[in-house]
């Protein structure tokens, strides 16, 4: 890990930040979500801190995905070219980023602030032999019918999965990332006192050979990107956004209790004994463990709301080496 700056925080947000769970997810209501994230962000800076913010792509690249979808039919009269995920990916974050850019920038100077946004477009190199490409498990895109999903599989090879009754989605692989390529140029921006906007949707994936990097049709957890970015370049502060104040155990039993402040051996324990759930709360869990056990100060798991009182020390669930 690089040497750490404590005044530096990297904010991981989810895509559903911007959309939630069921609604239409307009861009304009995109564009009021990251106005009133920036409001967070810029009111951080004007205290001092330098920012660093990640963000997911779910809803996002689906969006983007489906539109391929509902156009396949034509594409090939029309001379459209094939929509790989890699770059719907790369499309994501352009789009996401533009917005948080622009919104963050606004906030920033309505407070009279010099500061600006920088958005990066970032690639996460992978294992060519992760066995995550063996085994895709990652739902993408749209639901299909069983008939449509036999035509993806036959003609485009995809993998799919039964979500329910005639319904399927497309899964896809979800290694681990490795490495942030442009770690060292997304330091220097932090380093120049910019809010850096960078890991959009875990980061681009590609695999490395001798001819260089590829990229490669999958989707990179996004917490484990944003915990392996802030380590490369030495943020001393974590934040992994969720829909909830506080890591629970024991998560909607009678014998609920909130984790306030917790070391990475007693989180690990509770992450083991199975409090977590692989498809919720397990990935930012093991995200703060990793960004911890690499030299982090700290880890904080908390909401938007609660993110300058966590800051602050006090609300949120707060992970260190010790507790």
């Amino acid at each position: 890990m690089t040497a750490t700056n404590d005044d530096t925080v990297l904010i991981a947000i989810g895509g559903n930040a911007l959309v939630l769970d069921g609604e239409p997810g307009s861009v304009d209501r995109q564009l009021e979500r990251a106005a009133t994230f920036a409001e967070s962000v810029a009111a951080l800076v004007v205290d001092g801190w330098t920012a660093v913010v990640t963000h997911g792509n779910g809803p996002q690249v689906g969006y983007i995905l489906r539109r391929g979808e509902l156009v396949a039919p034509d594409a090939m009269v029309e001379g459209l070219p094939a929509l790989p995920l890699w770059l719907a990916v790369a499309d994501s974050q352009g789009g996401i980023g533009h917005m948080l850019a622009v919104a963050i920038d606004s906030a920033l100077d309505a407070r009279h602030s010099g500061i600006r946004a920088v958005a990066v477009l970032t690639h996460a190199e992978v294992d060519a032999d992760d066995p995550a490409f063996e085994k895709p498990t990652k739902p993408i895109g749209g639901q299909l019918t069983a008939e449509v999903a036999r035509l993806r599989v036959a003609e485009e090879g995809w993998v799919v999965t039964e979500m329910g009754e005639n319904t399927y989605r497309r899964v896809v692989a979800s290694p681990i990332p490795k490495t942030i390529i442009e770690a060292s140029q997304i330091r220097t921006l932090v380093d120049s006192g910019a809010v850096v906007i960078a890991a959009g949707g875990g980061g681009i994936p590609v695999v490395r050979d001798s001819a260089g990097w590829h990229p490669v049709d999958a989707v990179i957890d996004k917490d484990r990107a944003s915990a392996l970015l802030a380590g490369q370049i030495g943020v001393g502060t974590l934040v992994l956004v969720t829909g909830v104040d506080e890591v629970y155990v024991d998560f909607n039993a009678p014998g609920q209790r909130a984790l306030r402040t917790v070391g990475v051996d007693e989180l690990r324990e509770h992450l083991a004994a199975g409090q977590f759930p692989p498809g919720s709360m397990g990935p930012k869990v093991a995200s703060a463990i990793d960004f911890i056990e690499a030299g982090g100060t700290r880890a904080i798991i908390t909401s938007i709301s609660k993110l300058p009182d966590a800051l602050a020390g006090t609300a949120g669930t707060i992970v260190t080496k010790n507790g």
